[in-house]
């Protein structure tokens, strides 16, 4: 039950990022009372729940970005945080393929940003590569290894920073409706009660730009919601992989194309698929769907089509196709030669990227975003590697906060 009318910081959204910051003030505000409010009955619902547990080290974003600051340091804190709880982690190491006989060239990029940003990552040729992973190939010979990279469980480590939140005396408010928010006057309406914040931080995620549209900020800002699916690989395929293996990326596009995960139990996945969804929670069938969603998805997605920015064109052919489970496996294909249709199944692996979308500039927005309009503060663009990151985007955000 929640008593107090007035909150020193009021937290929109349980997911990694909202949970990080609360953590972060306990540690620098000890003193101030904090409330987590969430739309569902229980945190790790939605797209922090649903990651794929991936630990980037920091190897592809640009030296200027938000994402490249911290990225790694992020990784460190997070691995610290693991073995700290005695929650599970396996150091299981990335290799990046290339899959086209141009690839070189951004294997060397992909080389010079991540020793930029501090990530450890090494080349290695074909010979090296067929020791440490028999499955794979690469088609100029050359691949980028970096051994650091590891994988987690995301709702272990979210329900033991609940657990941790808590004894701190954090407060959350659960199945909470958010109706309004006056900035004038620094009060919240939920499930039509008023509360009154110093702070307001809203890490809401798939709904954050509307959180932030409350509060007249971010309103040339819109955010598109991709479905990613996967497939998963049979135990009885005879193919095992000993490391994640990713292709290398058109960067003119924040997706990573399809590739391998091997989760923390130690099954591997090939995906995800990166389509537009007609809702933030379409997971699948009917259920979900938003036709104001999907209207202004379809508007959107068909603006960048039409004007081919950051060759979206070229790469919607490819997603469409990949419906298809030829083309999909055909993908798949590139990194391991020897996959085969029969040794993929269908599976219900499937989450979200809310993506944000520059309705000024008709294009996708790559880099993490995080605006401050008077007492609120706003994360619009938490996508990959923000799981990762969310320690250290917690600190830059309770920077924003208490300076």
């Amino acid at each position: 039950m929640i008593h107090s009318k007035y909150w020193d910081y009021v937290i929109i959204g349980s997911g990694i990022v909202g949970l990080s910051v609360a953590r972060e003030l306990c540690a620098r505000k000890k003193e101030s009372s904090i409330l987590i409010i969430e739309k569902e009955n229980a945190i790790g619902l939605h797209a922090s729940g649903r990651n794929s547990g991936v630990l980037h080290s920091g190897i592809y974003y640009p030296k200027d970005s938000l994402k490249a600051k911290i990225c790694a340091s992020g990784s460190i804190l997070m691995s610290n945080y693991c073995k700290e709880k005695g929650l599970p982690i396996n150091r299981i190491g990335k290799i990046i393929l290339p899959i086209n006989k141009n690839d070189d060239r951004q294997l060397e990029l992909l080389y010079k940003r991540a020793t930029t940003n501090n990530a450890s990552v090494e080349f290695i040729d074909s010979k090296h590569l067929k020791i440490i992973e028999p499955e794979v190939k690469s088609i100029t010979g050359n691949a980028l290894f970096s051994p650091n990279t590891s994988v987690v469980d995301p709702k272990s480590i979210m329900f033991q920073l609940q657990k941790d939140l808590k004894k701190k005396g954090v407060c959350f408010m659960f199945n909470a409706a958010l109706k309004d928010i006056d900035i004038q006057n620094s009060t919240i309406n939920i499930n039509n009660n008023h509360y009154q914040y110093g702070v307001l931080i809203n890490t809401a995620g798939q709904y954050s730009d509307k959180i932030a549209h409350m509060c007249d900020v971010g309103t040339q800002y819109a955010l598109i919601p991709f479905r990613g699916e996967y497939y998963k690989l049979k135990k009885d395929s005879k193919i095992h992989l000993n490391h994640l293996v990713y292709p290398v990326p058109d960067l003119n596009i924040p997706f990573l194309g399809v590739h391998s995960v091997t989760t923390i139990k130690g099954e591997t996945y090939f995906g995800p698929s990166a389509v537009p969804a007609l809702g933030r929670e379409h997971y699948s069938g009917f259920k979900g769907i938003n036709f104001r969603d999907a209207s202004s998805t379809l508007t959107h997605i068909s603006s960048m089509y039409l004007l081919n920015k950051q060759g979206l064109r070229r790469y919607t052919h490819e997603e469409i196709g990949r419906f298809l489970k030829f083309n999909f496996v055909k993908a798949a294909r590139k990194l391991v030669p020897n996959l085969k249709m029969n040794s993929l199944q269908s599976c219900d692996k499937v989450g979200i990227r809310a993506q944000l979308y520059d309705t000024n500039e008709k294009k996708l927005v790559t880099d993490f975003l995080i605006e401050k309009k008077y007492n609120t503060v706003h994360v619009l663009n938490a996508v990959s590697p923000a799981f990762t990151s969310a320690f250290s985007m917690a600190k830059k955000i309770v920077n924003k906060v208490i300076l």
